[in-house]
Protein backbone atom coordinates (compact mmCIF):
# COMPACT_ATOMS: atom_id res chain seq x y z
CA UNK A 1 0.00 0.00 0.00
CA UNK A 2 1.39 3.55 -0.64
CA UNK A 3 1.85 5.96 1.93
CA UNK A 4 2.51 9.76 1.41
CA UNK A 5 3.37 11.57 4.42
CA UNK A 6 3.98 14.99 4.31
CA UNK A 7 6.14 17.94 6.05
CA UNK A 8 6.54 21.42 6.03
CA UNK A 9 3.80 24.07 5.98
CA UNK A 10 3.05 26.16 9.06
CA UNK A 11 2.98 30.06 9.35
CA UNK A 12 3.98 32.52 6.95
CA UNK A 13 3.82 36.64 6.55
CA UNK A 14 2.39 37.45 2.81
CA UNK A 15 4.93 37.93 0.62
CA UNK A 16 7.37 35.14 2.61
CA UNK A 17 8.30 31.31 1.24
CA UNK A 18 7.71 27.63 2.21
CA UNK A 19 8.30 24.54 1.11
CA UNK A 20 6.14 20.90 1.83
CA UNK A 21 7.57 17.88 1.06
CA UNK A 22 6.21 14.63 0.38
CA UNK A 23 7.42 10.88 0.64
CA UNK A 24 6.24 8.13 -1.03
CA UNK A 25 6.53 4.87 0.01
CA UNK A 26 5.07 1.49 -0.78
CA UNK A 27 5.10 1.22 -4.44
CA UNK A 28 7.72 2.35 -7.60
CA UNK A 29 7.60 6.25 -6.90
CA UNK A 30 8.52 6.42 -10.69
CA UNK A 31 5.53 4.51 -11.37
CA UNK A 32 3.13 7.81 -10.21
CA UNK A 33 2.34 11.36 -11.20
CA UNK A 34 2.36 13.37 -8.34
CA UNK A 35 0.10 16.49 -7.47
CA UNK A 36 -0.81 18.86 -5.16
CA UNK A 37 -4.15 19.83 -3.66
CA UNK A 38 -4.89 22.24 -1.16
CA UNK A 39 -8.40 23.02 0.71
CA UNK A 40 -9.58 26.17 2.55
CA UNK A 41 -12.22 25.62 5.35
CA UNK A 42 -15.30 25.32 3.35
CA UNK A 43 -14.69 25.37 0.17
CA UNK A 44 -13.74 22.49 -2.21
CA UNK A 45 -10.46 20.80 -2.55
CA UNK A 46 -8.56 22.38 -5.57
CA UNK A 47 -5.59 21.59 -7.71
CA UNK A 48 -2.48 23.66 -7.15
CA UNK A 49 -0.01 21.78 -9.23
CA UNK A 50 1.12 18.41 -10.99
CA UNK A 51 4.36 16.56 -12.29
CA UNK A 52 4.66 13.90 -14.71
CA UNK A 53 6.83 10.88 -13.40
CA UNK A 54 10.14 11.86 -14.46
CA UNK A 55 9.54 15.55 -13.73
CA UNK A 56 9.55 16.73 -17.40
CA UNK A 57 6.01 18.13 -17.62
CA UNK A 58 4.38 20.27 -14.52
CA UNK A 59 1.17 22.19 -14.44
CA UNK A 60 -0.37 24.71 -12.22
CA UNK A 61 -3.22 26.57 -11.64
CA UNK A 62 -3.68 30.00 -12.82
CA UNK A 63 -3.65 31.48 -9.25
CA UNK A 64 -0.10 29.90 -8.30
CA UNK A 65 1.86 29.73 -11.78
CA UNK A 66 4.84 31.57 -11.50
CA UNK A 67 4.65 31.89 -7.62
CA UNK A 68 4.47 28.28 -6.86
CA UNK A 69 7.31 25.42 -8.07
CA UNK A 70 6.80 21.60 -8.13
CA UNK A 71 9.88 19.16 -8.11
CA UNK A 72 10.47 15.77 -7.46
CA UNK A 73 13.63 13.64 -6.93
CA UNK A 74 13.14 10.12 -7.92
CA UNK A 75 16.33 8.82 -5.66
CA UNK A 76 14.76 10.01 -2.39
CA UNK A 77 10.77 9.62 -3.53
CA UNK A 78 10.15 12.84 -2.85
CA UNK A 79 7.86 15.35 -4.05
CA UNK A 80 8.53 19.24 -3.20
CA UNK A 81 6.28 22.30 -3.55
CA UNK A 82 8.24 25.90 -2.65
CA UNK A 83 5.70 28.11 -2.53
CA UNK A 84 7.12 32.15 -2.65
CA UNK A 85 5.23 35.01 -2.65
CA UNK A 86 2.62 33.77 -0.61
CA UNK A 87 -0.62 35.85 -0.05
CA UNK A 88 -3.42 35.22 2.60
CA UNK A 89 -5.73 33.70 -0.46
CA UNK A 90 -3.32 30.68 0.13
CA UNK A 91 -4.11 29.50 3.23
CA UNK A 92 -5.73 26.07 3.01
CA UNK A 93 -4.67 22.46 4.14
CA UNK A 94 -2.55 21.84 1.36
CA UNK A 95 -2.46 17.57 0.40
CA UNK A 96 -0.38 15.46 -1.90
CA UNK A 97 -1.23 13.20 -3.85
CA UNK A 98 -0.31 10.28 -6.16
CA UNK A 99 -1.45 8.90 -9.94
CA UNK A 100 -0.70 5.72 -10.98
CA UNK A 101 0.39 6.01 -14.24
CA UNK A 102 3.18 7.67 -16.96
CA UNK A 103 1.23 8.72 -19.80
CA UNK A 104 -1.54 10.87 -17.74
CA UNK A 105 -3.12 13.57 -19.68
CA UNK A 106 -3.12 17.20 -18.53
CA UNK A 107 -6.95 17.03 -17.79
CA UNK A 108 -6.34 14.01 -15.77
CA UNK A 109 -3.71 15.23 -13.20
CA UNK A 110 -5.98 18.09 -12.77
CA UNK A 111 -8.73 16.03 -11.13
CA UNK A 112 -8.57 15.40 -7.52
CA UNK A 113 -10.84 12.47 -8.13
CA UNK A 114 -8.36 10.15 -10.87
CA UNK A 115 -6.16 10.08 -7.55
CA UNK A 116 -5.27 6.62 -6.12
CA UNK A 117 -3.52 7.78 -2.55
CA UNK A 118 -3.41 11.17 -0.96
CA UNK A 119 -0.94 12.03 1.98
CA UNK A 120 -2.19 13.12 5.72
CA UNK A 121 -2.39 16.70 4.51
CA UNK A 122 -0.85 20.11 6.07
CA UNK A 123 -1.70 23.78 7.11
CA UNK A 124 -0.38 26.04 5.53
CA UNK A 125 -1.52 29.65 6.92
CA UNK A 126 -0.58 33.06 5.55
CA UNK A 127 -0.79 36.31 7.59
CA UNK A 128 -1.29 39.96 6.23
Amino acid sequence: QVQLVQSGGGLAQAGESLKLSCVFSGRTFVSYAMGWFRQAPGKEREFVSSISWNGDHTYYADSVKGRFTISRDNTKNTVYLQMNSLQPDDSAVYYCAALLGSANTIATMRVKAEYDFWGQGTQVTVSS
